[in-house]
C-alpha cells in the first residue's frame, strides 16, 4: 500500500511539473534552449531538410534500391490525400490545429490520470515530437527529466511562431521513422504497400498512422493482426474527430491489411552500377533526392536472383561437389552464413538478362549473396567462357562461305605452336566422331572442329568479329582461344551474343534511362550509341538456327525441358578445362540470357561438371520466369537466305529414301545452297578443312 502511494505521489509530482512548465515558459527568454551549438542541426525550433535517399527505380517505377545516408524521400503535404495527415493528427495530437505547440488540455488530462489511476502518460504534441526527432542533438527524448521537457516545449512554441500547421505536419510526416530503416511517409508507403504516399487508401494511411507508437509491434507485414486492431482505432478516432464519416470509417475497418513483398534490395549489384555511372556523369546521387529510372524489370530481377541462388544451393548437394556447403539454413542471417563459410570456398555465379534490340539490361545478379560478398562478378569478373565462345568461330566460318551442312572432321590434331610446343585439343568424352556436318559439330560441341575452323578462317578474323559484336576483353590469337581460353567479362559477353539475336547489330549494355532531381527535372539521360553492324544478318540468322539445335538436341537439352516449347530458344553451353567454369548463353526473340558459375578462386566444381547440366537449367528457370504465360515472338528469316530440306545423316538434299526422322530444313545464304551454280566452289574460299 505504501509502495502504491509512493508511485502515485511521484506520478503526481511529475504531472504537476509538466503542467507548470508552460507557466514557467512564459517568464523565460524566447530563445531558451532553442539555440544550437556549433556543428549541431541548428536551432531546436528550426525545420530542416533531413537527409534523403536517391531512389533507384525499375522500368515500371518499382523501387529496387536506394542510395544515400537515410532511406527517406520528402513529399509535399499538398500532394497527399487529406486523410493521410488527418490519420496521424487524430491518433498523435487531436488538438493539433488548436494549440500553440504545447497542449495544455492534454497536460491537464495527464495530471488527472496520474491522480486517479496512478499512471503517467505523455502529452507531447506533434510539434514537440518533431522538435525531438529533428534535433536529437539538442532535444534528447530519452532524457525524462523536467529540464528536457522544458526545452522541448519552449522549442515547440518557437517553431509554431515561425511555421504554420501545414509546414509542421509536412515536416513531421517526412521525418518520422517507420522501422526497417524507412523514414518518412513516402518511403513507408513504398516499403509496405508498393506505392507512393499520394496513392495510399484510407485504410493504408491509417495502418501507417498506427506505427509511430511502435514500428516493430505494429509492423503491418509482420504483425498484421496487431496493426489491424490499432488501425481500426485510428479510423474510429478519425470519424469521432469528423475527419471522415462514420460510413467511411466502417468500410475501411472491414478491409484486410494487405502489404506487398517489397522489391527494395533486390538489385544491389545494379544499384552499385548506376551509382558509378551517375557519379561519372557528375550527379551527386549519394546526397539524396534523385530518382534514377533504370532499365531493370523488378520481377525478373527477383526471379533471376532466386534462380541463381537456388540453383547454386542445389548444386552443392550433388555427389562429387568439391566446394563447401554455403547455402543458408533456416534462421541463418547473412552474417551467420558468412562465418560458417569462407567466401572463396563458396560456389558463386552471375546472371545477365538484356534486351537484344536496345541493349537495355533487364536483370543483373553479380553473385550469390550481396551481404556475404558485394563483388560484382557480372561486371568486374573475368572468366574463361569455354565452348560458349565457339559461336563466334562458327559465325566467322559461315561469313567466309562455309555452309552449315559442310562436312568437317572431328579428329585428333597436333598443332605446332610458335614456341615449339604441340597443341592437341580433345573432347570432353575423350572420343572423336569423324566426319560431321558443321551443324552437328556445333550441336555436339566438338573441340577439334572449332580449332580447325579458327585456323582456317584465321583467329584474327574471329577476334575481329567478336570485337564488332561488342566483346572488349583482349582475346589471344592462339588456337586455344577458339575453345574459350581467353577470359571475358560476363556482361560484355552476353551483350555480344545479342548480335546473333537481333540480325547482326552490336548493342551496348544500358542500365540508366534517366535521372531526375527533387523537382522532377531530368538532369541526365545517357547517350545511346548509333547502331553498328557486327555481322551479316544472314550469318546471324543461320547461326541462331544452328544454336537452336544445341538446345533441342545438343548439350543444352536440360534447358529445353524447363522452358515451354512455345518459346523458341537458342544458345551455347561452355565448360573450361578441369570443370572450373561453366556457362550457358542463349536467346529468345525478346531476351538474351547468360549464366556463369564457378569459384572466385578457380577450382574444379565437381568431376564432370558442365554448362549443360549446371548453368543451362538456371538459365531455363530465368527464361521461364521472364515469359510466364506470355507468348513469345518468332524469328523470321532475312532476305537472302534459302531453305533446303536435307538428310541429317549425310548433309545432302533429302530424297524419297530419306526417313522422316532424318529430314530437316537447313538454311543457306543465297548462292551457297545445294544446286546453286557457285555452291561447289564456295567451300574452297576457306581452303581445305581437316588436318
Amino acid at each position: 500500500m505504501r509502495s502504491l502511494q509512493s508511485r502515485q505521489v511521484r506520478s503526481l509530482m511529475a504531472a504537476v511539473s509538466a503542467l507548470c512548465l508552460p507557466v514557467v515558459l512564459a517568464l523565460l527568454p524566447a530563445d531558451l534552449a532553442a539555440q544550437g551549438a556549433p556543428g549541431s542541426t541548428g536551432e531546436a525550433w528550426q525545420i530542416i531538410t533531413p537527409a534523403q535517399a536517391s531512389l533507384v527505380l525499375g522500368r515500371d517505377g518499382a523501387l529496387i534500391g536506394e542510395l544515400g545516408r537515410e532511406r527517406r524521400i520528402n513529399v509535399a503535404l499538398r500532394t497527399l490525400p487529406k486523410y493521410v495527415g488527418h490519420a496521424f493528427v487524430s491518433v498523435e495530437d487531436k488538438r493539433f490545429y488548436q494549440h500553440d505547440g504545447v497542449d495544455l488540455v492534454g497536460v491537464a488530462g495527464a495530471i488527472k490520470d496520474a491522480v486517479t489511476k496512478g499512471n503517467l502518460r505523455g502529452a507531447s504534441t506533434i510539434t514537440q515530437l518533431l522538435v525531438g526527432n529533428m534535433h536529437p542533438d539538442l532535444i534528447d527524448r530519452r532524457d525524462l527529466s523536467p529540464g528536457r521537457k522544458l526545452r522541448e516545449q519552449q522549442a515547440a512554441r518557437e517553431m509554431e511562431r515561425h511555421y504554420n500547421k501545414e509546414q509542421i505536419l509536412e515536416a513531421f510526416l517526412n521525418q518520422i521513422s517507420f522501422g526497417r530503416g524507412a523514414y518518412g511517409i513516402e518511403m513507408a508507403a513504398r516499403q509496405f504497400f508498393g506505392k507512393g504516399a499520394a496513392e495510399l487508401t484510407l485504410a493504408e494511411a491509417a495502418s501507417l498512422a498506427s506505427m509511430p507508437k511502435s514500428p516493430v509491434q505494429y509492423d503491418p507485414a509482420r504483425q498484421p493482426d496487431r496493426n489491424r486492431t490499432r488501425r481500426n482505432t485510428v479510423l474510429a478516432l478519425m470519424a469521432e474527430q469528423k475527419y471522415i464519416t462514420a460510413a467511411q470509417s466502417v468500410a475501411a475497418q472491414r478491409e484486410p491489411v494487405r502489404t506487398v513483398a517489397t522489391t527494395r534490395g533486390t538489385a544491389p549489384w545494379v544499384v552499385d552500377v548506376v551509382r558509378v555511372q551517375a557519379e561519372r556523369a557528375g550527379i551527386a546521387v549519394m546526397q539524396g533526392g534523385y530518382r534514377i529510372h533504370t532499365t531493370i524489370d523488378a520481377a525478373l530481377q527477383r526471379a533471376t536472383q532466386q534462380a541463381l541462388s537456388s540453383g547454386l544451393d542445389e548444386i552443392e548437394t550433388r555427389p562429387g561437389f568439391r566446394g563447401q556447403r554455403c547455402a543458408r539454413v533456416a534462421g541463418d542471417t547473412a552474417a551467420t552464413a558468412a562465418k560458417k563459410a569462407k567466401v572463396e570456398a563458396c560456389l558463386e555465379g552471375a546472371a545477365v538478362v538484356l534486351d537484344p534490340t536496345t541493349g537495355e539490361v533487364r536483370a543483373l545478379v553479380g553473385g550469390r549473396d550481396y551481404a556475404r560478398s558485394s563483388f560484382n562478378r557480372a561486371v568486374d569478373g573475368n572468366r574463361q567462357p569455354g565452348s560458349s565462345f565457339k559461336a563466334f568461330v562458327y559465325a566467322q566460318s559461315i561469313a567466309q562461305g562455309l555452309t552449315a551442312n559442310a562436312m568437317v572432321a572431328d579428329t585428333a590434331l597436333r598443332i605446332r605452336l610458335d614456341n615449339g610446343q604441340t597443341y592437341s585439343p580433345d573432347n570432353a568424352d575423350n572420343a572423336f566422331l569423324g566426319a560431321l556436318t558443321l551443324r552437328e559439330a556445333l550441336t555436339k560441341s566438338r573441340n577439334p572442329v572449332a580449332v580447325q575452323l579458327a585456323l582456317a578462317v584465321g583467329m584474327d578474323s574471329v577476334i575481329a568479329l567478336a570485337r564488332r559484336a561488342g566483346l572488349r576483353s583482349p582475346i589471344s590469337p592462339y588456337p586455344s582461344s577458339a575453345l574459350g581460353a581467353s577470359v571475358v567479362q560476363p556482361l560484355d559477353f552476353v551483350a555480344a551474343y545479342a548480335a546473333f539475336d537481333n540480325g547482326g547489330v552490336a548493342v551496348e549494355p544500358r542500365f540508366v534511362q534517366r535521372i531526375e532531381d527533387r523537382a522532377g527535372r531530368t538532369v541526365f539521360t545517357p547517350q545511346v550509341a548509333p547502331p553498328r553492324s557486327a555481322m551479316d544478318p544472314r550469318v546471324a540468322f543461320i547461326m541462331r538456327d544452328m544454336l537452336q539445335d544445341v538446345v533441342t538436341r545438343g548439350t543444352a537439352t536440360a534447358l529445353r525441358k524447363i522452358v515451354p516449347a512455345r518459346i523458341p530458344v537458342a544458345g551455347k553451353t561452355g565448360t573450361t578445362n578441369d570443370n572450373t567454369d561453366v556457362w550457358f548463353v542463349g536467346m529468345t526473340p525478346e531476351l538474351v540470357t547468360g549464366v556463369w558459375l564457378g569459384f572466385d578462386k578457380p577450382a574444379m566444381i565437381s568431376p564432370g561438371a558442365v554448362g549443360g547440366t549446371l548453368a543451362a537449367p538456371i538459365a531455363g528457370q530465368i527464361i521461364a520466369a521472364a515469359y510466364g504465360n506470355r507468348a513469345s515472338g518468332v524469328w523470321t528469316p532475312p532476305p537472302g537466305v534459302v531453305p533446303v530440306e536435307l538428310d541429317r545423316a549425310t548433309g545432302q538434299p533429302s530424297d524419297g529414301r530419306t526417313p522422316e526422322e532424318r529430314r530437316y530444313v537447313e538454311w543457306f545464304m543465297a548462292g551457297t545452297e545445294p544446286g546453286a551454280p557457285v555452291w561447289p566452289w564456295s567451300l574452297f574460299r576457306l581452303g581445305p578443312i581437316g588436318y
